[in-house]
């Protein structure tokens, strides 16, 4: 039987979520805030939180200084591309690992997880003259593998999460009605773990939009995605963190897009799921 909970402690609950959230939240306000002031205002002492005269200036000068567009498509395809090639090789091997394991198994799950642990500038070296010699360093396709590479760990723990929770018998009784391997996989487990998937591949998506380190020292102009966009407005000169934060605010502008209509997308299927 669950235990009551009390109305005083809701609102705790509540006020505790919300502080939570806001606190989390907050950075990311700031810098959208500080993308709308003056250079002088944004390294006010004190700060200043809303009491400024707004201005777009900081979006004008980026907007002619970098090409936001070139940034923001080689992000699109190097997020969604590695996104998109690690769910594919995932599905299958944690299919096998959830469903046909191994006496290894197990330790196999813990040595992907344990290659996170790895310094990524303990590989950078020749990882970088890898590339040279093939000829892929400053393109996409370089970045997708990378980045695919680096995450794949992650996509193959939180779909071998989600597979372990759907019943063998279902699969089993797929075979037995004549269906292939192919059919099962795609047909009875894929629409099954729908969720599941989606979640992982949001928060991949997320990851690889954001990653910074391999991006930064893998690209040079060509391939550059966001993050080099915003690296590039930190100069020997100085931080000019008006411009920073323009920049920034455009980076992270189509994350947060993608973040809350997939979050809106998620309620709704789970509001129709209920109700059917």
């Amino acid at each position: 039987m669950a235990r009551a909970v009390t109305p005083q402690r809701k609102i705790i609950n509540t006020a505790a979520a919300w502080a939570v959230g806001l606190a989390i939240f907050f950075p990311i306000l700031w810098t959208i805030l500080t993308s709308f002031k003056t250079e002088a205002q944004a390294i006010a002492d004190p700060p200043i939180f809303l009491g400024f005269d707004w201005t777009l200036e900081n979006y004008k000068v980026v907007m002619e200084r970098s090409d936001y567009a070139k940034y923001l498509w080689n992000s699109i395809i190097i997020a969604g591309g590695s996104t998109l090639l690690g769910v594919i090789i995932a599905v299958p091997a944690a299919w096998s690992m959830a469903f046909v394991p191994s006496r290894r198994t197990k330790d196999i799950l813990m040595w992907m997880l344990s290659t996170k642990m790895l310094p990524a500038v303990g590989v950078l070296y020749p990882i970088y003259l890898l590339f040279i010699k093939l000829g892929i360093l400053d393109s996409q396709i370089g970045l997708v593998i990378v980045l695919m590479l680096i995450n794949l760990p992650i996509i193959v723990w939180m779909l071998y999460t989600y597979f372990k929770e759907i019943p063998g018998e279902i699969l089993e009784a797929a075979r037995m009605d004549g269906a292939t391997l192919k059919e099962e996989v795609i047909y009875i487990l894929t629409p099954m773990a729908v969720p599941g998937i989606a979640s992982t591949i949001l928060l991949n998506v997320i990851l690889a939009w954001n990653e910074a380190f391999w991006t930064l020292n893998l690209t040079a102009a060509k391939a550059a995605p966001l993050t080099a966009f915003i690296a590039s407005y930190s100069s020997p000169e100085g931080l000019f963190y008006a411009k920073l934060s323009a920049a920034s605010t455009m980076a992270i502008a189509p994350i947060l897009i993608l973040g809350w209509f997939s979050q809106k997308q998620l309620v709704s299927g789970l509001t129709f799921g209920a109700v059917k």
